[in-house]
């Protein structure tokens, strides 16, 4: 049995838990670094998960052991994604700084406005059971019930 490489594990999980923490920042700068930190982390996860380098798997007799092509596959499709993500996320970003002068994530109206309701124990003035356009209408003929 294979050993796996344990300071390789614990810096993609190091990786991964500061991704995931600069993910929830409000500053679009900081998601974006998180973005990149979480990407690099999982795909080193990923090449560890591989294994030892082997072989190519080439078609013939191979000597030895052969490297399994998967997990460098994965990790080549996260980084096509991961790149596309951070063109997105850079894209919002200078949005944002074009408009606000700050690239900040506002909270939304409806949620601040929630959040208050809540606050003072309120309940919702949208949606009433006991309004006239709920009640039950008389059936029309050759309607189904």
């Amino acid at each position: 049995m294979e050993e796996v490489n344990l300071t390789l594990t614990l810096t993609g999980a190091a990786l991964v838990g500061c991704g995931v923490y600069l993910l929830l920042e409000r500053s679009l700068t900081r998601v974006l670094v998180g973005l990149v930190v979480l990407s690099n982390g999982i795909s080193l996860l990923y090449l560890v998960a591989g294994g030892k380098a082997g072989n190519a798997p080439i078609v013939g007799k191979a000597e030895g052991r052969l490297s399994d092509a998967l997990p460098q596959a994965l990790v080549l499709t996260a980084i096509v994604i991961t790149l596309g993500t951070t063109a997105f996320v850079v894209a919002m970003a200078y949005r944002s700084w074009q408009l606000n002068g700050h690239d900040d994530v506002q909270d939304d109206v409806e949620d601040a406005s929630i959040r208050r309701r809540a606050d003072l124990d309120e309940s919702s003035q949208g949606y009433d059971l006991d309004s006239a356009d709920t009640a039950e209408r008389p059936a029309e003929e050759g309607s189904r019930p």
